[in-house]
């Protein structure tokens, strides 16, 4: 197949290969009126596919040119210095979290017994990195219709032990930046934004444009599927600040000093010269390790596919937020039953899904199944309250962690919230059978 073909001639046919073989066989059929309505799914073409392989046929495997051109073009889209790539959004967190407990940060490392700020409205592993450690999270209510944290409760979760606070974008509607950057700076306290759900949401703060995820200390993303954009599994974790960078890497990258990139060694010219620790004089560099870290590098095939997402990604967003805006206005005349979201003021979000509160009288368990019924997939707002799941059972009632007041409207997203889709593979007539499903259900 490939005599007298260079190695170039070869790669460039196998490419258009692969571009055929996705127009025939992996192009979605439109939708029909009866088909399965998904909360999120997959929207890529030929060029994810083409990228994959040809990351494949290079076999490097780790991390390699593809990471780096994807953490540069994200770094510019986030309008941020410091992008690291790593294996998943939960990797992302628990590298951010853990970037904080480095001795490096002198008075302000996060250390255990000290307490960090968060809700129990959201996705665990959030929370999860914190508890791991043995640093104490300390939970406060959230907000209906933002769905976001309660920034009036902030001084009545602060102690002397506080150190950060770690909150997520609750499916891309911004918390409020403006408050909680204020408490933050006025007791010297750490923020990590998990960006997961929010890639592409803004925020306005003192009359500046901000990407979600840039205003604090450290940010997150994911790049699992559903996400606003996936190379299949994937997480970044990005930065202003370069002692940061410099911990995030060492604690993805196995927790070494040395900064060398795979298959790269001597890059600083003194692999064998310095002294570290009480380690011999001139021991290896490459194998001298300042934290306790990990290996969560993704490989350079998965960077491959999100150069070809990014690429897209302003479409994406813009599609998220034209479904967001036809399945509010569709259900504009339900508002005497339903709880539709809202913005937070100077938000501008790139929304990951749509979230509803069903008022008194309506029964959220009967409408969702109703719904469910109709081949439209449902979600809860993930763990509803985090500390009454089975997780908790073995540390509740213990000092392992703080809840400020009752979690009155947390037990109440448990209770009466789900969400549905806005992804922008969604077409107006899947959004309009939703209306309509949901119209006829209430």
């Amino acid at each position: 197949m490939f005599e007298n073909k260079s190695k170039e001639e070869a790669t460039k046919e196998i490419l258009e290969s692969v571009k055929e073989y996705y127009k025939k066989y992996m192009v979605r059929p439109e939708y029909k009126v009866g088909d399965r309505i998904s909360y999120a799914s997959r929207v890529f073409d030929e060029k994810e596919m083409m990228n994959l392989v040809d990351s494949s046929l290079e076999f490097w495997l780790t991390s390699g040119r593809y990471t780096d051109q994807f953490e540069k073009q994200l770094g510019e889209y986030l309008g941020t210095p410091f992008v690291s790539l790593v294996n998943s959004g939960s990797s992302a967190n628990l590298c951010a979290f853990m970037a904080l407990t480095s001795p490096l940060l002198g008075d302000r490392q996060i250390k255990r017994g000290d307490e960090v700020i968060t809700v129990a409205c959201g996705f665990p592993t959030t929370v999860t990195p914190i508890l791991q450690y043995g640093a104490v999270p300390v939970f406060v209510d959230v907000t209906i219709p933002q769905y976001n944290i309660d920034v009036t409760q902030l001084e009545s979760a602060l102690s002397p032990k506080t150190k950060a606070v770690m909150i997520a974008h609750t499916l891309g509607n911004p918390f409020d930046l403006k408050a909680i950057t204020e408490f933050c700076k006025k007791h010297n306290l750490w923020l990590v934004e998990d960006n997961c759900d929010a890639l592409g949401s803004e925020y306005v703060l003192d009359g500046k444009t901000y990407k979600t995820g840039t205003v604090g200390d450290i940010g997150t993303s994911s790049f699992y599927p559903p996400h606003h954009m996936t190379m299949g599994e994937g997480g970044a974790v990005y930065t202003k600040n370069p002692l940061l960078h410099k911990i995030v890497r060492s604690m993805r990258d196995w927790g070494r000093d040395c900064i060398c990139p795979s298959g790269k060694d001597n890059l600083c010219g003194h692999r064998f010269d310095k002294q570290f620790g009480t380690l011999p004089l001139g021991y290896d560099h490459k194998y001298t390790y300042s934290h306790f870290g990990y290996n969560l590098k993704a490989t350079d095939m998965q960077a491959a596919v999100g150069c070809a997402q990014l690429e897209k990604f302003p479409t994406f967003v813009k599609k998220r937020k034209e479904n967001f805006k036809r399945l509010h206005k569709g259900l504009e005349c339900f508002e005497d039953k339903l709880i539709l979201p809202e913005p937070v003021e100077n938000g501008n979000p790139s929304w990951f899904g749509f979230l509803v509160t069903c008022k008194e009288g309506t029964d959220r368990t009967e409408l969702v199944k109703k719904i469910e019924a109709a081949n439209i997939q449902t979600r809860a707002l993930f763990a509803g309250n985090l500390t009454r799941h089975p997780c908790f059972d073995q540390i509740r009632g213990t000092n392992a962690y703080r809840v400020i007041g009752d979690l009155a409207v947390t037990d109440r997203i448990m209770r009466d919230t789900f969400w549905i889709g806005v992804y922008p593979g969604m077409t107006d007539s899947m959004i309009d059978k939703m209306i309509e499903v949901i119209k006829r259900s209430l």
